[in-house]
């Protein structure tokens, strides 16, 4: 079964939440630390995270603060490091209790707690047994090496992999023939690094963490701090209580953007918390383009009433395209942007006066903004926001897009990417002396559709859970299985091991908080949102004696498929030390990596815009003008969007509550505007069936829980991976490919009586 099972369990709801942290979140993090680790080991975990002599969180890519306490960690961290120090109860014997068809019966939330994977596993028919590693990377070589080409493979790539290994990774991959290395950034940020790019020369944010204490207004879109990245709260939370103004947008009133109690303030833990949100802006789903430009073009007009407004020397100076940009504006007709937007004019206005009245400006967001078919577009009209205001390359200002994993970032820069640049290239070819594929790579959807037609033979997958983080999931599963050979470096079960090609491996791997011992310790360095490169070692006695780290899965699979490589890949598995002098060699900005990272706190990357210098063509940066989107709907549709619960990270679902909207003991459900409820004949608690619209295709969904919700009129929400059956893998960013999670056209019928 490729789709995600229904949990049993009568759904329960409750107020939603209007703060976020507190006393909850403490219990819930000692309710998760208890269960799954116990007290002892879970605690010598917990204080190991985020510290400097520690391991790097292997939740979200929030960064650490320069003065850090001792329980440097957050609700979802924890349950996320909980999960990493679970016993190893995934070996041959459960595998011979439970078929791989018994398997797929069971809910994503059961797999999950079963345990870390203990031992390689090879697929025999309806199980899984138990194969020796090198007997596994001997199978993969063959598959390998009878391919007609390197580019009937696909290596995908995860975020929490370490820069060491994803570095050894792209190198092997390469040396293959391919840049076939797909990743989850192609179905998160890819629409921001694609945008800014453009606009500004790097795909990165331009602020660091202290910036958050200078700025004087702060805007959160398209992102729910509280559950996706709750240490962000803290870093608002001082802000707030510096001065600083907040403004959400966002089509849900979400907890953790109305107030946050932090846990370690105890002084604080049984009052109402600090406020954040000044303005609240309940966008619809989509309605972004519309509401940033009728921001803008109310700024434009109070600069003509009292000129000084509009940064016109940094304009003059910095920037190119002002003057396109500004007829624009002001061709645009007002009252069409606000019914555009779905926002009120006068909270318009209260948005407007306050990006005027603030110099320093810090934008924010997540997959809210990307993951549409103007993905690109919306994140070029953040940046021509911030530009107007002169509000990046100084300090308390600047783009911040708020990543996921814990390396996703790091990932890119040292080379996992499908469209490598050629100077890139050169460097690798000049330091190993072999010669790179320059022909680009699939990116995740062109991955899908190439094994969906049969020219894929090897998916390859280090980390993640491909089949449940992809569109489409129907869709994807039949791809998978047209495959010859399916791998995944795994932790945990997941589905994606339960959907395979003709031969399946499952390769387990030591966790972030794990010893690593080659030649003597190890330690491996990740690179978070704002780009700080930092070493991350973990203490903890490995799940079971049969994992191997990744940098040396890579190097055993690599010395097993190209035997006369002139790369010393059993000198990169036995000192890591040895693969940094190859990044340093390579990558711009990496100048002695070792002494460096070995500092405590670690080191920024070179940023540009963060300076002031735009590494552009032409050394501007550039306005843009981009047309409102298309709402072409019925008048029974809705807009969808995809959602993550407060009980979960990623695809990984830790339990079945989302607790800051009040919904107990269910996953599959919709969350709908009560007027849309209504005029469907639809009451709280009802089943109902959803079927999604992409052109003249239909996909279905059955039996959710219809939820009402204060969400706009004419959208509603769902959570992933359970919705993603009905985003449809044509469904795309322009240029950026991202799939459309955020923007599902569907209709809501009750379901049949059973």
């Amino acid at each position: 079964m490729s789709q995600t099972p229904s949990d049993d369990g009568a759904l329960e709801l409750r107020e939603p939440a209007h703060k976020a942290g507190g006393i909850p979140a403490i219990v819930s993090t000692a309710r998760h630390i208890l269960s799954k680790s116990g007290p002892i080991k879970g605690t010598r975990a917990l204080l190991r995270v985020n510290q400097l002599a520690g391991f790097d969180c292997p939740g979200c890519a929030w960064p650490d603060p320069a003065h850090r306490t001792t329980t440097e960690f957050c609700e979802n961290g924890a349950k996320a490091v909980a999960d990493e120090v679970m016993n190893a109860d995934v070996d041959r014997r459960f595998f011979a209790r439970y078929s791989i068809s018994e398997l797929q019966q069971q809910t994503d939330h059961w797999l999950n707690k079963q345990g870390r994977i203990a031992e390689p596993m090879v697929r025999r028919g309806d199980h899984y047994e138990p194969i020796e590693w090198s007997v596994a990377f001997s199978m993969i070589a063959r598959h390998l090496n009878r391919m007609d080409s390197p580019d009937r493979a696909v290596f995908y790539t995860s975020g929490r992999t370490s820069n060491e290994a994803a570095f050894l990774y792209q190198l092997f991959v390469r040396e293959l023939g391919t840049n076939n290395m797909p990743d989850c950034s192609n179905m998160c940020h890819e629409s921001s690094g694609v945008g800014l790019t453009e606009v500004i020369g790097i795909g990165k944010g331009t602020v660091l963490l202290e910036d958050f204490d200078k700025a004087g207004l702060i805007i959160v879109m398209g992102q729910n701090p509280g559950t996706n990245h709750p240490r962000m709260l803290t870093a608002l939370q001082s802000a707030k209580r510096l001065g600083a103004k907040i403004v959400t947008v966002n089509p849900l009133r979400e907890a953790g953007s109305e107030a946050f109690i932090h846990p370690q303030e105890v002084s604080t833990l049984f009052g109402a918390g600090t406020s954040l949100t000044d303005v609240f802006v309940p966008v619809r789903v989509n309605g972004d383009v519309a509401f940033l430009k009728a921001v803008m073009r109310r700024v434009l007009e109070r600069d003509d009433e009292s000129p000084g407004i509009v940064a016109r020397e940094f304009i003059a100076n910095k920037t190119a395209g002002w003057s396109e940009f500004e007829a624009d504006l002001r061709g645009s007709d007002f009252d069409v942007l606000v019914a555009e937007s779905g926002v009120d004019a006068s909270i318009i206005d209260e948005v407007s006066a306050l990006v005027a009245t603030h110099d320093n400006i810090i934008v924010c967001w997540a997959m809210g903004l990307t993951q549409q078919k103007n993905g690109v577009a919306n994140i070029q009209e953040v940046a021509n926001l911030l530009l107007m205001r002169g509000a990046i390359g100084k300090p308390g200002a600047g783009a911040c897009p708020v990543r996921g994993h814990s390396n996703v970032q790091g990932d890119r820069t040292v080379g996992i990417v499908e469209k490598p640049s050629a100077k890139f290239l050169d460097a690798m070819e000049k330091h190993f002396g072999i010669a790179m594929p320059r022909e680009h790579g699939f990116d995740t959807v062109a991955a899908i559709k190439a094994m969906a037609r049969g020219d894929v033979d090897v998916f390859f997958g280090m980390g993640g859970n491909f089949l449940s983080a992809s569109p489409d999931t129907e869709f994807t599963a039949a791809a998978l299985q047209r495959c010859k050979l399916t791998v995944h470096v795994s932790t945990k079960l997941n589905r994606s091991h339960l959907v395979t090609g003709e031969d399946a491996l499952i390769l387990p791997c030591l966790g972030r908080s794990e010893i690593d011992i080659q030649d003597g310790p190890q330690f491996v360095t990740v690179e978070n949102s704002m780009g700080i490169v930092h070493a991350s070692r973990g203490g903890n006695k490995p799940a079971s004696s049969s994992l191997m780290s990744e940098p040396a899965i890579v190097c055993g699979l690599a010395r097993a498929t190209t035997p006369e490589s002139p790369i010393d890949w059993e000198a990169f598995a036995r000192n890591y030390d040895l693969v940094r002098d190859a990044i340093e060699a390579c990558i711009p900005g990496f100048e002695n990596y070792n002494a460096r990272v070995r500092t405590p706190g670690g080191f920024a990357l070179p940023n540009g815009p963060r300076e002031g210098v735009f590494p552009t063509p032409d050394g501007k940066a550039h306005f843009t003008v981009h047309p409102l989107p298309s709402h072409d709907l019925r008048p029974d549709e809705l807009v969808m969007m995809t959602i993550r619960t407060h009980d979960q990270y990623n695809t990984t679902v830790y339990g079945l509550d989302d607790r800051y909207r009040g919904i107990y003991q269910g996953r599959r459900v919709v969350l709908m505007n009560a007027s849309d409820m209504a005029k469907r004949g639809i009451v709280t608690g009802q089943h109902v069936d959803l079927a999604s619209r992409f052109g003249d295709q239909i996909r279905h969904a059955e039996r959710f829980v219809a939820v009402p919700y204060e969400i706009p009129p004419g959208c509603a929400a769902t959570y992933f991976p359970e919705a993603n059956v009905l985003v449809a893998v044509d469904s795309v960013a322009d240029r950026s490919h991202t799939p459309t999670s955020k923007y599902v056209v569907i209709t809501v019928t009750p379901s049949a009586s059973i």
